[in-house]
């Protein structure tokens, strides 16, 4: 089966290619004719995956998920959330991002946090959401040079190290993206299952 998964992320790309496997033919925006860039303006994940996949699908006609994810610190009242990416400017830099986490933290003891990840799958018009959190918590500075995003900082919980410096292959298996996959993928299995 081909799926389009709606975004330009090469690291999401590679990350989501290695839990799917060879089960469903992943195939990317550019594999599509999609270079435009996908509007994310909706002030919720649910919203802005929605509106991602929503556009793929009207305009592509191919069945299509589209995920956005968010670093939810206690501390810091739920940010940055939907706007992770750019919590520290439209630069989109990881490091001033992962700075800014640091920096607001100084006045909280407080620094238990969640990966929230919500998938948006389009295959006949009718949207469905799939839901993926990793529970953990901020450590004191950036440990690790691997994963992306928020990854050095945040420590999952029942692990002493960062997502940034464990290997890929044990990230995969318990990151937010990965449960909200597997959501997916089971559905995908199900939906396979009942029309053959």
């Amino acid at each position: 089966m081909k799926i389009c998964f709606a975004t330009n992320n090469k690291n999401k790309l590679n990350e989501i290619s290695q839990i799917l496997g060879d089960q469903f033919e992943l195939v990317s925006l550019e594999q599509i004719g999609c270079t435009e860039e996908l509007a994310e303006t909706q002030d919720t994940l649910e919203g802005n995956s929605l509106q991602k996949a929503a556009y793929v699908f009207e305009h592509y006609g191919i069945p299509v998920f589209a995920d956005d994810t968010g670093l939810e610190v206690n501390g810091l009242n739920g940010e940055p959330g939907v706007y992770s990416a750019m919590y520290a400017g439209p630069e989109r830099d990881s490091s001033m991002n992962m700075a800014k986490v640091l920096e607001g933290l100084k006045v909280t003891d407080d620094r238990s946090a969640k990966f929230r990840t919500v998938i948006t799958y389009i295959e006949n018009g009718e949207p469905i959401q799939f839901e993926g959190i990793a529970e953990g918590v901020i450590t004191m500075e950036v440990s690790g040079k691997g994963g992306f995003g928020y990854d050095p900082i945040f420590r999952p919980k029942g692990y002493d190290k960062t997502f940034g410096e464990l290997p890929s292959e044990i990230k995969n298996t318990i990151s937010h993206r990965k449960r909200a996959f597997d959501k997916l993928i089971n559905f995908l299995k199900g939906k396979e299952g009942k029309s053959v």
